[in-house]
């Protein structure tokens, strides 16, 4: 299985010549001995993502680059999922929800709560809900992706009864294959290994929540929390 080893606020899951896909900063496919995510300290600004990507791992003692992702939520929340041949490691937080309402409404005049005309297309680097997934079967680029639809489907069906909301405004996913591992072509729902990834994703997002919220108020709407966006604009629907 990937070995997984946590130091100084670095995550670091270890496979030889893995083949990953993330959702990050500077993501996409890549074929790398490892993946991370790393925990940013309150107020963080670096904008230089990449030199601090590679500080962090160093001074943490990771020799090796690979794929990474950022969030502003303590490690010690860090928490862990395996079933078959697949493992999930997830860290939850909620100080940026994002709510999509399927009756669009609207928007409440809230400094928090921000419309979707209030955003860019440059996504700040730093997730709060980050998912690590990983599965010792060997999937090619497209069987990646499919498990990658997979994961989002399960988050978002793990956070809503959980939390109240879809996602945040940050999420960031990467899921990765043993490439010396026996192939498998499908992952979704159906297959072995999205079923086997949705059950992970949900309990190691459960039980990361419980930690970092075990003590502190989860916000109840998009305006209690510190950042946030609520999708309240209507499209227009058509028949071709």
């Amino acid at each position: 299985m990937f070995e997984a080893t946590t130091a100084d606020g670095v995550f670091g899951l270890r496979m030889p010549d893995a083949r990953w896909l993330s959702t990050g900063w500077n993501g996409g496919f890549s074929r790398a001995d490892a993946a991370y995510n790393v925990s940013v300290p309150e107020g963080w600004e670096r904008t230089d993502v990449d030199d601090y990507v590679e500080e962090r791992r160093e001074r943490a003692g990771f020799d090796i680059a690979g794929p990474a992702l950022l969030t502003g939520v303590e490690l010690q929340h860090l928490r862990g999922a395996r079933l078959d041949s697949v493992v999930a490691y997830a860290t939850v937080g909620l100080s940026n929800p994002a709510a999509l309402p399927t009756t669009p409404i609207e928007v409440i005049d809230e400094p928090n709560n921000e419309s979707v005309d209030g955003l860019t297309d440059e996504s700040p680097p730093v997730g709060t809900v980050n998912l690590v997934v990983a599965t010792t079967r060997n999937l090619e680029r497209a069987t990646l992706a499919s498990l990658l639809g997979t994961v989002v489907e399960a988050k978002t069906a793990t956070l809503l009864p959980t939390t109240g909301f879809s996602g945040t405004t940050s999420d960031a996913v990467i899921v990765g294959s043993d490439t010396a591992g026996e192939p498998a072509s499908f992952a979704g729902s159906a297959t072995a290994v999205g079923a086997a990834a949705r059950a992970c994703v949900r309990d190691a997002i459960r039980a990361s929540f419980r930690s970092r919220y075990a003590d502190r108020e989860v916000p109840g709407s998009v305006a209690d929390a510190d950042h946030g966006v609520v999708t309240d604009r209507r499209a227009d629907v058509f028949e071709l």
